[in-house]
């Protein structure tokens, strides 16, 4: 590229001044490459490895909010596991983990948000399970991109066409769509 081609160098010749494209190019701004992996990389690296959970709330025929607990695996884009409750609790969500993965079937990393209600019950019982927490950054629902795109079909394809009455209601229609879901996909 000659002088004259470089967008800073048509600005100098403008004023008269002429200067080479080594010399623009010695004071730009260069971006570093970044010192780790990238998300994407990370997820693409350890999608073998990684699971991701999340909460979504479902409002009843009687006014009352259920919120359901769902488990995905990355690779497969699997749902693991599902709950519902009216009432989440971190030792409720601890049990959860723990009946998604029994006898030493844990992955080695779990993608979740930093709600609340990953309480310090939660957090012992993954640690005592050998899965390490990656959290995701705050306001950045693109960094569960799978799990939310789950909740999203989840809404979509089974939710938004039934009228749930009770968290054994909402079970039901999650364990047959939860069936569909994992054969389809």
């Amino acid at each position: 590229m000659s002088a004259g081609e470089h967008p800073e160098s048509s600005e100098l010749l403008k004023l008269g001044i002429q200067i080479a494209e080594s010399s623009i190019s010695k004071y730009m701004v260069r971006f570093p490459k970044p010192p780790s992996q990238t998300w994407r990389t990370f997820l693409k690296n350890h999608a073998k490895q990684l699971v991701s959970v999340d909460f979504f709330t479902v409002p009843t025929a009687f006014f009352q909010v259920l919120f359901v607990f769902i488990v995905i695996q990355h690779d497969r884009r699997r749902l693991v596991h599902f709950n519902v409750t009216a009432h989440p609790t971190a030792e409720w969500t601890a049990r959860q983990i723990l009946e998604a993965f029994p006898f030493e079937t844990a992955p080695k990393y779990l993608l979740r948000d930093r709600d609340g209600v990953y309480g310090e019950a939660f957090r012992q019982q993954v640690a005592v399970m050998n899965i390490k927490e990656v959290l995701s950054a705050p306001t950045s629902p693109w960094q569960k991109a799978y799990v939310e795109r789950v909740i999203g079909s989840k809404r979509r394809e089974c939710l938004d066409h039934v009228i749930i009455l009770d968290e054994e209601g909402l079970r039901r229609v999650l364990s047959s769509y939860v069936r569909y879901y994992n054969c389809v996909s």
